[in-house]
């Protein structure tokens, strides 16, 4: 318990240091827009498998030629061995994980606790959403767009209310608490767009489900029922207690949500007038793809995809249209959730499918930005949460994956590789960026790697971000 409480006045102090540090802190470039590209479970070796089996060489991807690239640390602000019950503080230890193989299998994040961590720039302790390890609520980086007069939005190839978009706009001391989660998001936040998987009425497949549907997802039974008649005042409160949605554009008027759930009406979204508000839950359970029928373990796209859901890259389009008619600009959080499942898994094609489906995304955001006032106007993150599975070349012996790395086939081909893993790791993970304020994020450097170089922390994406849109 004594090294518990010296951990909360260790995040506390250094909460404080860091702003009141926003008071002095100056940025001679400030986005307009940031877009936050998250590969949920990705790693340097999910990357180079993917390009192999696209390009048939390494970096074939914008973003590996961004002026700004780091290692990013993701380990939570502590954590317990298992079947232990002391807390262990989070770190990592280049010198550790060079010298044992097994040392990236312990002190590893969950997506909750990382999620917080770049979206509020203070690590927490597991399965926490938007808090300190004491419980008190943190502020998102979506809340400080919004006290800007910028609009937000989240999408995601998983559940809307799943721990990374709830991690960048909710508050819960449980990631799972899903129905509470989903009522805040859509009751407490000023958010104008979500977006992702986890619809009532279907399954995996997207097909129409016959037994009793599963409304957690959603926000419970009345939530969904309330959204499908685009009401403004639910029965079922958030839980801070409010049954009213937000007023998002100052006009002391609660602003309903509109409701889009078929592909075709993702699509047109794209292109046409668009509502205020947009709640886009697609025809799917859990995921867009990786949990469709058929063989997990056979090659990329040699089972046939949902067709009656849109791809990232389809959601992403509409969502940027909602958001781009705000003046002022906006913020938008893009998950690739599903390279995280594929990953548990251990699935090497739909582990590249769900890569190809987010750096489908990523090309949409570099053709939007390049088209709407070019990178002087806009940020671009892409980055992860974790790495997930372990991933390496074949070798059987224990070699770190920078000795081991997954081997090249040629393109159309799968590259070899070996799962080492069915959960996350402590490794280290690439960070992006490029545009308006991208240097900022060298202030944020933590330590060296003997590898990879510079090691970015993952608060400090965060902080940064803070910092550049400090009034």
């Amino acid at each position: 318990m004594r090294s518990f409480h010296k951990l909360r006045t260790a995040i506390a102090v250094s909460g404080l240091l860091f702003f009141s540090a926003l008071a002095i802190h100056a940025q001679s470039t400030v986005p307009k827009n940031i877009f936050f590209f998250i590969a949920d479970g990705w790693g340097y070796q999910h990357i180079a498998a993917t390009d192999y089996y696209v390009a048939g060489r390494a970096d074939a991807q914008a973003y590996a030629h961004f002026p700004v690239r780091y290692a990013l640390s993701t380990y939570p602000a502590a954590y317990r061995v298992k079947n232990a019950p002391q807390w262990l503080m989070g770190g990592y230890e280049p010198d550790s994980i060079w010298a044992r193989f097994d040392y990236a299998n312990q002190g590893y994040t969950g997506s909750a606790e990382a999620a917080t961590a770049m979206s509020t720039g203070q690590r927490t302790l597991s399965k926490m959403i938007g808090m300190d390890p004491s419980g008190r609520p943190l502020v998102h980086i979506t809340e400080k767009a919004e006290q800007l007069g910028k609009s937000t939005g989240l999408l995601t190839s998983v559940q809307w209310s799943h721990a990374t978009p709830a991690g960048f706009a909710a508050h819960n001391a449980l990631r799972s608490n899903y129905a509470e989660i989903a009522r805040e998001m859509l009751l407490d936040t000023r958010l104008r767009v979500i977006m992702g998987a986890g619809h009532p009425h279907y399954d995996e497949n997207g097909e129409r489900l016959n037994e009793e549907a599963n409304y957690d997802y959603v926000g419970g039974e009345d939530s969904w029922k309330a959204l499908r008649k685009g009401y403004f005042q639910f029965s079922e409160p958030s839980p801070s207690g409010n049954r009213v949605v937000q007023d998002v554009d100052g006009d002391g008027i609660a602003d309903p949500w509109t409701l889009i759930e078929s592909r075709e009406d993702f699509i047109a979204l794209q292109h046409s007038d668009v509502p205020l508000r947009v709640l886009g839950t697609a025809q799917v359970a859990k995921t867009l793809q990786q949990e469709r029928k058929g063989d997990a373990g056979a090659e990329p796209f040699a089972e046939v995809l949902n067709q009656n859901v849109p791809s990232l890259k389809e959601m992403f389009l509409a969502a940027v249209n909602v958001l781009n008619q705000d003046e002022d600009g906006f913020f938008l959080m893009v998950e690739g959730g599903a390279v995280d499942w594929a990953s548990h898994n251990n699935e090497s094609g739909r582990m590249i499918e769900e890569m190809m489906d987010f750096n489908a995304a990523v090309d949409a955001a570099i053709e939007w930005i390049n088209a709407h006032g070019g990178w002087e106007e806009s940020l671009l993150i892409v980055t992860g949460d974790h790495e997930c599975g372990y991933l390496t070349g074949p070798r059987e012996e224990e070699h770190h994956p920078e000795h081991n790395p997954v081997i090249n086939q040629g393109k159309g081909k799968m590259p070899l590789m070996r799962w080492n893993s069915d959960s996350h790791t402590n490794h280290l993970i690439p960070f992006y960026a490029k545009g308006a304020g991208s240097g900022s994020f060298k202030d944020f450097i933590e330590g060296e790697d003997p590898f990879y170089g510079p090691i970015l922390n993952n608060t400090g994406i965060a902080k940064a971000l803070f910092l550049l849109w400090s009034e």
